[in-house]
């Protein structure tokens, strides 16, 4: 009997870590064929070139889709989205895929559900039924009324999609595959790895063997016009506590472009000591930092993900991440330089909360896999009461 071929497209360096061991589950499972495509900023050097790391840890890409229009704003973003419908509809038809998975609630997600749907092929939605802020929260809800399938990562999330209309036999309840790599990282914490001369980055070479903090933050699409006034009371926050800091660089979002430009201006003026910027780290390398870290800044879900997972301390900065589930790790704050500050001497001089699996157990890629190898192939459904 042939292989079910199953067509994986990542778009960014999130989306990426949150299918990685699906990837691998999927190629080692004997029913299953693995095409891979990746698109959009997971192809872009200034975004840490993500393809190369997908390579370079054995997986064959079948296909690469150049989708970005330039400009990083609410009108680019609406252009890449038309831009990889068009595209990825052509990879699809020549692939010629049973079934599709799109990876959580970024604008690319939307296009490849869209030409999936449109062509008649069974689609799976990994991580439907969370609720967020900005333009995330209706990518996702739309992405789940055009999906098939729904590999959730968690109970609650699961009834949301059911009261949505969805059949409760096309639910399944996986858990966050980021939650497995997480797992990986407790069972070998060591931190191995210098990470200024493995990954470059620019900035002072800060003094990490006595502890130091993680920032990541994303511009909010719905306020993306406000992304570099975010971004910069961050910055002074962060400079303010004098610790050492690793600062990764933004997701390509509108509003990236404030972001980005808040981060280098603050950078040249101010010259702050403390902090050191990288556009990419691979997901164990990125988790075992964390890790040994005292406390994860900024809005990025892995606060509220991995973080909880590991039992390290994070502060929540402003709405990207409002209503999302989420343990006793985290503290929220809004956008203002002192109150940052207040919540990060908070959090590391807190005991270190207990970790939580409220997002996995660290199963979810096995789980994925089987369930693609198990479920009928079907592309229509009808509204559930």
């Amino acid at each position: 009997m042939a292989k079910r071929k199953i067509c994986v497209v990542v778009t960014a360096r999130p989306s990426y870590s949150r299918i990685r061991t699906a990837l691998t589950a999927i190629t080692n499972h004997p029913d299953l064929e693995l095409q891979l495509v990746v698109a959009a900023s997971a192809l872009l050097d200034r975004y840490g070139k993500v393809s190369e790391h997908i390579k370079q840890e054995g997986f064959h890409i079948n296909a690469q889709v150049y989708m970005v229009v330039e400009g990083e704003n609410l009108v680019t973003s609406a252009k890449t989205t038309g831009v990889g419908l068009m595209e990825l509809a052509t990879v699809f038809d020549n692939l010629a895929p049973d079934i599709v998975v799109t990876i959580a609630d970024r604008h690319e997600t939307i296009a490849t559900a869209i030409a999936a749907a449109f062509m008649n092929i069974p689609l799976a939605h990994v991580q439907g039924g969370e609720v967020t802020g900005s333009i995330d929260e209706k990518v996702r809800h739309a992405v789940t009324k055009l999906a098939d399938y729904h590999l959730v990562a968690t109970q609650r999330a699961a009834e949301r999609v059911i009261r949505m209309g969805e059949d409760p036999a096309s639910v399944f309840v996986t858990g966050c595959p980021s939650i497995d790599i997480a797992a990986q990282v407790l069972d070998e914490p060591d931190l191995t790895i210098n990470p200024f001369e493995k990954y470059g980055g620019v900035g002072a070479e800060v003094n990490i063997s006595n502890g130091y903090l993680v920032v990541m933050q994303h511009p909010v699409t719905t306020e993306y016009d406000r992304a570099r006034k975010h971004v910069t009371e961050t910055l002074h926050a962060v400079r303010d506590t004098g610790l050492p800091t690793l600062w990764f660089w933004p997701n390509v979002d509108a509003g990236s472009d404030g972001t980005s430009k808040g981060i280098r201006s603050f950078r040249e003026l101010e010259q702050p000591a403390n902090i050191h910027f990288f556009k990419n780290i691979p997901p164990e390398d990125f988790l075992r930092l964390i890790y040994h870290s005292r406390a994860l800044i900024g809005n990025s879900s892995v606060a509220i993900r991995e973080c909880s997972y590991l039992g390290i301390p994070a502060v929540n900065i402003g709405s990207r991440q409002l209503g999302r589930e989420r343990g006793p790790n985290v503290v929220d704050v809004d956008y203002d330089r002192e109150r940052i500050m207040q919540a990060i001497q908070t959090q590391v001089e807190a005991p270190r909360p207990e970790k939580v699996t409220l997002y996995g157990d660290g199963h979810a890629g096995e789980r994925i896999a089987q369930t693609l190898a198990d479920i009928p192939l079907k592309f229509t459904k009808r509204l559930t009461y």
